[in-house]
């Protein structure tokens, strides 16, 4: 008689968590689905019809023919001609503002100077191809942003659920719309990522230098070096390296951007504040709460809570769950705060969902509201992928006109999903500050 092989407890664990798998595949194809055929068509028959210009509308774009004009040329990047040459590759022909229809963004070069050097293996590639490894780069790092994170949180997932984590954030609106459009925003969120979990492991000159070339998007790097350089602070004589490893590469990245382009903070500032002139960017509470200064009201109380609640978790070892958590949370905040409501900025809020799933048991043994906000974080999540789903259905089935003119459908929890991620997180670090000072006592 033949023998039979039984299963594995570590294969029949993974047959388990396969429908999570296969579900996280086919939400992801859907929103690939709706990006590519429902969004991206609206987005054109809606340009033909006001007369607006669409080029290759890569956010690389901008970046990569400065840095090649400045290292290659020497011109200053930051110039009113490169802008001009910048908006006939990104939306086809140089904006005119007789044009009311045409858009407000300049597309100039609003990044400090040092991002050239990141750039600079692209310089020589023609833009296309250039643009088709970056995407493919990008796919590469935001997959592993996942596990890195996972590494950060100490975490450790079954294989086909990590799996599950990778497909579906590459799957999610944050990081499709990031992919499309070849964002830095995800490639900082990797750097973060690659950066904490150095920190989280020992390496804190590693980690301190990762974060120092993170400060390519500022605003969405300088809330967590923040926080890391009060951290290091607290105990110099162990930490001190990732502060010679963030201020050397700060040094270095400032020192060879003025042997570039002398004076360029200047023009960087500059730069800034005409980009928020034309732009007028604001954040997701004010987009949220827009009378009356009410959102940065809100955002000035919600930097004030975050401190008061991150202060005791400054001793924190890294080996801990609450050192990851603390990041968790900061990173929360900044996408709440920083003045760009883009959703593929919510790319930083991954370290948050993967700690509110982890904890989700001790959140749900609190307070019913805890559990109502809970239950709504994940509605607002799988709205995404529940539109996609429905949208991509009647796309294929029934009327795409009618999906079409349902476009926006996906993104009606775009600005409820940040607050609810912040709301929770504070009631988890709460919660694990009442611990730590229970402990202490």
């Amino acid at each position: 008689m033949m023998a039979i092989e039984t299963k594995t407890p570590a294969v029949r664990s993974e047959m388990k968590h396969l429908p999570y798998f296969v579900f996280a595949v086919l939400a992801a194809l859907s929103l690939w689905f709706y990006v590519d055929r429902i969004l991206v068509s609206y987005q054109m028959a809606e340009a033909a019809a006001n007369d607006r210009p669409r080029g290759n509308l890569s956010d690389l774009y901008p970046r990569w023919l400065g840095a090649r004009e400045l290292l290659l040329h020497h011109r200053n990047p930051y110039g009113d001609d490169i802008a001009i040459e910048i908006q006939k590759g990104y939306y086809g022909r140089a904006l005119d503002p007789a044009r009311p229809n045409d858009p407000k963004d300049q597309q100039g070069f609003a990044y400090p100077v040092y991002v050239v050097f990141l750039l600079a293996p692209l310089i020589t590639l023609p833009f296309h191809q250039a643009q088709i490894f970056f995407y493919w780069f990008l796919v590469a790092v935001t997959a592993i942003s996942v596990v890195l994170w996972l590494k950060s949180l100490r975490w450790s997932l079954a294989p086909i659920l990590t799996a599950t984590a990778i497909v579906l954030t590459l799957g999610s609106l944050p990081a499709v719309q990031g992919l499309k459009l070849q964002q830095l925003s995800l490639l900082v969120a990797a750097i973060m990522a690659a950066g904490a979990a150095c920190v989280a492991y020992g390496f804190l000159v590693c980690g301190g230098v990762l974060l120092a070339l993170a400060t390519i998007k500022p605003q969405l790097a300088l809330p967590v070096v923040a926080w890391l350089l009060l951290w290091a602070g607290s105990n110099w004589s162990a930490r001190r390296r990732f502060v010679y490893g963030f201020a050397g590469t700060m040094a270095l990245l400032f020192g060879a951007g003025e042997l570039v382009l002398p004076g360029w903070w200047r023009m960087f500032r500059e730069a800034i504040a005409k980009y928020h002139r034309y732009t007028q960017n604001a954040s997701v509470l004010d987009e949220l709460f827009p009378w009356a200064h009410a959102g940065k009201v809100f955002a000035i109380a919600a930097v004030l809570a975050s401190a008061w609640l991150v202060w005791r978790f400054r001793n924190e070892p890294v080996d801990s769950k609450n050192f990851g958590t603390v990041i968790a949370l900061v990173m929360a905040l900044t996408v709440l705060v920083v003045p760009m409501y883009a959703p593929y900025n919510q790319v930083l809020l991954l370290p948050a969902i993967f700690v509110l799933i982890r904890d989700r048991n001790t959140l749900f043994a609190g307070p019913g509201g805890a559990r109502f906000l809970y239950a709504a974080m994940v509605f607002a999540l799988a709205w995404q992928w529940i539109a996609s789903l429905g949208l991509s259905s009647v796309y294929l089935l029934a009327s795409p006109a009618w999906a079409l003119r349902a476009w926006k459908w996906p993104f009606f929890a775009t600005f409820t999903v940040p607050v609810l991620i912040f709301a929770l997180m504070i009631v988890e670090v709460g919660r694990r500050r009442g611990a730590v000072k229970r402990e202490s006592t």
